[in-house]
């Protein structure tokens, strides 16, 4: 039975479990932001989930899609981090429908921004470089009440950009949400351009300063953290 392999992997979770690992991971998240943890450590978390991936394997996309909604249903951060990676385990297989699917989880279970990063970053990235046509839908999502679906419209392309890719949807999200009063919204499209730097520093260094004036601190320091000394004094200096 299928929904057996949920159940090891809950299992694995809990043996794998350490209590000062679970208090100190607290840590990450605004209060009253944290999920629920079993407190298993990174290491072990990749080992648990890289052994599940050799039963789910065997089934059908539709049937590892519908573990995958089990794992997430339990509110647990490390189920849906196997979430997570048994979607990605799948990319070959995916289909313009599949928007849809992930569309609705991002709705329904991500609640804070370690899942949000995870899920989006891979999975929900490399469905739009297979299918660039639903880019589109990201200046939608931007637009969201739901502070997490604007995150994803922005960490969504944080893959791709890192290999040069989108830079015309990247400055499109980026104005979208460039007044945004939601710090986490803040450092996702500031993630997002420093990302984008990489590749195109001078460019994207040409949109940061353009905009330093209204920027939000918070989104500016993050766009530029990893440009040169003197192009961040630059950035961070503000007008007379």
């Amino acid at each position: 039975m299928k929904e057996s392999i949920v159940e090891h992997v809950r299992q694995a979770l809990k043996d794998s479990s350490n209590a000062n690992y679970k208090a100190s991971s607290q840590r990450f998240f605004k209060e009253g932001e944290a999920p629920n943890v079993y407190g298993v450590r990174s290491a072990d978390l990749r080992r648990i989930a890289k052994e599940s991936l050799k039963d789910v394997k065997r089934y059908s996309k539709a049937e590892v899609f519908q573990l995958c909604e089990s794992l997430w249903k339990s509110d647990y951060f490390e189920e849906s981090i196997i979430a997570c990676i048994w979607s990605e385990s799948l990319e070959k297989q995916f289909t313009p429908d599949d928007f849809d699917v992930f569309e609705r989880w991002i709705h329904q279970y991500i609640r804070n921004w370690a899942d949000c990063d995870t899920f989006c970053n891979h999975t929900v990235g490399s469905f739009l470089m297979k299918y660039p046509e639903y880019l589109k839908e990201l200046k939608r999502w931007a637009t969201s009440d739901n502070r997490w679906v604007r995150r994803a419209s922005v960490v969504s392309l944080i893959i791709p950009a890192r290999k040069g890719m989108f830079l015309k949807e990247v400055f499109e999200l980026a104005e979208i949400l460039l007044l945004d009063d939601d710090d986490l919204v803040q450092k996702g499209y500031g993630w997002l351009l420093k990302v984008a730097g990489e590749k195109h520093q001078e460019t994207v260094f040409d949109y940061v300063v353009s905009k330093k004036e209204v920027m939000p601190r918070t989104a500016l320091r993050y766009a530029i953290e990893k440009m040169p000394a003197d192009l961040k004094a630059v950035a961070m200096r503000k007008s007379v």
